[in-house]
């Protein structure tokens, strides 16, 4: 069995090629071409937590995986989302890879959300704007500022001091940053929105939106609102990874939508699909002035599409350990 270090993924993961990689899983997901089976939890109360297990059987990319995530918001000294990847033989059933999925996690919805961008946004999109200081938010960050046309990412949060520290760290790394000083501030002057928090009331209001904003929405929590208001949900064109994980209930699913349906601000049909935007099927942005999100949950073909990649990879460069289990 191959086992591949934290290290060695942010290595072999090509952030271009995953981009790719994710349309084509997210269009194989919408067709119904790939298995995944709901995502289920071991909750633990006392921590406000969860050990969540999502398998995911994606035939285009030969891949069949279960990602063991836990989810702890409290961390402080560690990252709030941590992971394995376990990688199976789909022809054999047998394991064949164990590889750290903290990196991948991060990586692949922060690629799920420049694909979003790529697919809704309005042309000429400059202005990306990140709510957030974490992991995500800096993977936001690096992600969309490889997209063509993106001029400068602004970034805020609730501790001012973090929001310098992060841009600063960016901007060495070669992501024109820029911290702002509020969270209304960086939307205001943004094209494209992206919310990374665990907020359980929204950090993003529907009267700060630019007329044609696209926002990305990646936050997770179901112990309030969520980090994005109803009146923003009532009038965006609303894109989901897939609307049976997006509105499924605790401990999955995203509690903003799934409140904005029970208080009648928006129907569920008129949820759709990224995969059903790139492939044709359903209509993304019809004009400037529109505004769009893209709520995602974080579904497996996501991680199982990610892991195709690092494993080829790693053959190609023979990387990795292996051990006998």
């Amino acid at each position: 069995m191959l086992v591949l270090s934290a290290t060695e993924v942010v290595s072999l993961l090509d952030l271009d090629a995953l981009a790719d990689a994710l349309q084509t899983a997210m269009v194989d997901l919408s067709a119904g071409q790939a298995s995944v089976p709901p995502r289920v939890a071991a909750l633990v109360p006392g921590r406000d937590a969860m050990l969540a297990a999502m398998p995911a059987y994606l035939p285009s990319a030969d891949a069949l995986t279960t990602k063991l995530v836990s989810l702890f918001p409290r961390n402080q000294n560690r990252p709030t989302h941590q992971a394995l990847i376990c990688c199976f033989d789909p022809a054999t059933g047998t394991p064949v890879a164990v590889i750290d999925g903290t990196y991948v996690t991060a990586a692949r919805t922060a690629a799920g959300s420049a694909l979003a961008t790529r697919l809704l946004a309005r042309p000429g999109a400059g202005q990306v704007a990140v709510i957030g200081t974490g992991v995500q938010a800096r993977a936001h960050a690096r992600a969309l500022a490889r997209l063509p046309g993106v001029q400068t990412v602004l970034i805020a949060g609730r501790d001012h001091s973090k929001a310098k520290a992060l841009a600063g760290e960016l901007t060495t790394a070669g992501v024109p940053a820029q911290a702002l000083a509020s969270a209304e501030d960086a939307v205001r002057s943004a094209d494209v929105v992206c919310t990374t928090t665990h907020a359980a009331s929204p950090v993003l209001l529907r009267e700060w939106l630019r007329p044609g904003t696209h926002i990305n929405s990646v936050g997770y929590n179901n112990s309030g609102e969520g980090e994005v208001d109803s009146a923003t949900i009532r009038d965006a064109l609303v894109v989901v990874e897939s609307r049976a994980a997006a509105l499924a209930p605790f401990p999955a699913g995203a509690v903003e939508l799934r409140r904005a349906i029970e208080h009648n601000v928006i129907d569920a049909s008129h949820i759709v699909e990224v995969g059903q935007i790139a492939a044709g099927t359903a209509r993304g942005r019809t004009g400037d002035t529109q505004l769009t999100l893209y709520k995602s949950v974080g579904v497996a073909v996501q991680d199982a599409a990610a892991a195709a990649l690092i494993l080829a990879a790693a053959q190609e460069r023979g990387a990795g350990t292996h051990i006998t289990m």
